[in-house]
């Protein structure tokens, strides 16, 4: 191994895998259990940084990554003035 470079991995349970991903290149795998989608991503971030050109990585390589909990209200009736100003959400739909 010539080198190493550390990055964060967040892994989220997803149907019936999880899926992991590295928010710094954007890069994603998944695998049905912890520990496969894990390895898929390392696996993923290797390929990566074997075929891409340093240029590419240091254009994709988001160095500011902060991860922390928050706190929100929820159930609480918001105005409609409220509404009509927030931004545009990507929302994934539960059925």
């Amino acid at each position: 191994m010539l080198g190493a470079r550390r990055v964060t991995a967040i892994i989220e349970r997803e149907d019936d895998g999880f899926v992991a991903s590295c928010p710094e290149l954007a890069i994603a795998s998944q695998g049905a259990s912890i520990e496969d989608a894990r390895a898929n991503l390392v696996e993923a971030l290797t390929l990566f940084f074997e075929t891409a050109s340093p240029s590419e990585v240091s254009c994709r390589f988001q160095r500011e990554v902060f991860v922390t909990q928050i706190e929100v209200p929820v159930g609480q009736a918001s105005s409609p003035l409220r509404a009509a100003a927030a931004p545009e959400l990507l929302l994934r739909r539960c059925e």
